[in-house]
């Protein structure tokens, strides 16, 4: 059996990181296309921009918000008539995935600078498009991974904690996705199997999760940076991409793609949704009782949503949630690298327990709070 990893080419992580940030370019080329989010190019871009200049040459421009087929195209155009050599994103992990596709359609070296660490976006070889509605289209897989992510902990300690948060949220799924794949030998992003060092990073992924995260938050609500940030930043960040790109993905992220089709659903983070997913996996798969209270208890600590509610989806219809199982569930998504088959009434079930579950815990510790 073949096995296949695939990872990042450099991994830049600190407090002022940012600094660099034109000296690594410069390893690319003469000149940049920078892509921006909105918020960081109102409210960041000024506080490292003449140092970059001084390094390299650069063009910036503001991503539209979406990634979406249109956007890239858009956004492709540009960047190659501004003859640039290496392509940058810096923001979310849309605006992220969209410098990944646009590199990788003009064939060019690609950086990372996360201003949030709420997704596993950055390191790996795969955009997620959405429609330009917001909806999950499909996955875009790339010729390589990033060629650099470079990540400054003292903006991500800065940012809002909800972004921290939900990306512990995407890293919760990794090593239960991982440990699906293994079981079933399914295959990972790379079209291979996991190997031992890729289930090895997702167990660790977890295991980082549960022994920081709160302590993380924390940190990031008192805006410093600790070891115990820069331990969680590493694992939405690198051990989780690592995790699952290497590992494989399996029933969370598929849930999460189901519940995008439910517009109530679109004004909540990525890692939220994957959440409510790895919840229903847990659940789906028959996880010992152990497992079940350790999971609910991590997002409950931490502030993850564990009800349907909590997504926006407070009286959905049975109906509404059968579209969401049905999606899950379609030809070729990763729900089917589950050890077990699974078919939409598995998932809908699945929704239903995790969100009565959690509606129990809530009011038991309301009653014991009194």
């Amino acid at each position: 059996m073949i096995s296949t990893n695939i990872f990042p080419g450099r991994y830049v992580q600190g407090d002022g990181a940012i600094e660099y940030l034109g000296v690594e370019m410069s390893r690319f080329g003469k000149k940049g296309f920078v892509i921006c989010s909105p918020f960081v190019m109102t409210n960041l871009l000024s506080n490292f921009r003449k140092p970059l200049e001084e390094a390299i040459a650069t063009k910036f421009v503001e991503f539209g918000g979406e990634c979406s087929d249109e956007e890239i195209t858009k956004l492709s155009e540009i960047s190659e008539r501004s003859e640039c050599d290496v392509i940058v994103g810096i923001g979310g992990g849309k605006t992220l995935d969209t410098a990944k596709a646009v590199a990788n359609e003009l064939k060019l070296p690609v950086v990372m600078v996360p201003s949030i660490a709420s997704t596993d976006a950055p390191c790996s070889a795969v955009s997620v498009i959405y429609t330009s509605s917001g909806g999950f289209k499909r996955y875009l897989f790339l010729s390589k991974n990033p060629d650099l992510v470079l990540i400054d902990v003292g903006i991500i300690a800065r940012s809002p904690v909800r972004f921290l948060i939900s990306g512990m949220g995407d890293a919760l799924a990794t090593w239960f996705e991982a440990e699906s794949c293994r079981l079933k030998s399914a295959k990972n992003m790379a079209g291979g199997l996991g190997s031992m060092t890729s289930y090895a990073l997702a167990r660790l992924c977890y295991e980082t999760l549960l022994d920081y995260g709160l302590a993380a938050k924390l940190a990031c609500e008192a805006r410093v940076v600790t070891p115990a940030l820069d331990h969680i930043v590493e694992a939405n960040t690198l051990l989780s991409g690592l995790g699952f790109e290497s590992a494989g993905l399996a029933a969370a992220h598929a849930i999460h793609n189901g519940l995008t089709v439910l517009e109530e659903t679109h004004s909540y983070y990525h890692g939220e949704k994957v959440t409510i997913g790895t919840l229903a996996s847990i659940l789906l798969t028959d996880k010992p009782k152990e497992v079940i209270d350790e999971v609910f208890s991590f997002c409950e600590a931490v502030g993850l949503p564990t009800t349907l509610s909590e997504i926006g989806l407070e009286g959905i219809s049975d109906e509404e949630l059968m579209k969401v199982s049905e999606t899950a569930c379609a030809e070729g998504e990763t729900i089917h690298n589950e050890p077990i088959p699974v078919v939409p009434a598995m998932v809908f079930s699945a929704l239903k327990a995790l969100d009565a579950e959690g509606i129990h815990r809530k009011k038991s510790r309301n009653l014991g709070s009194r």
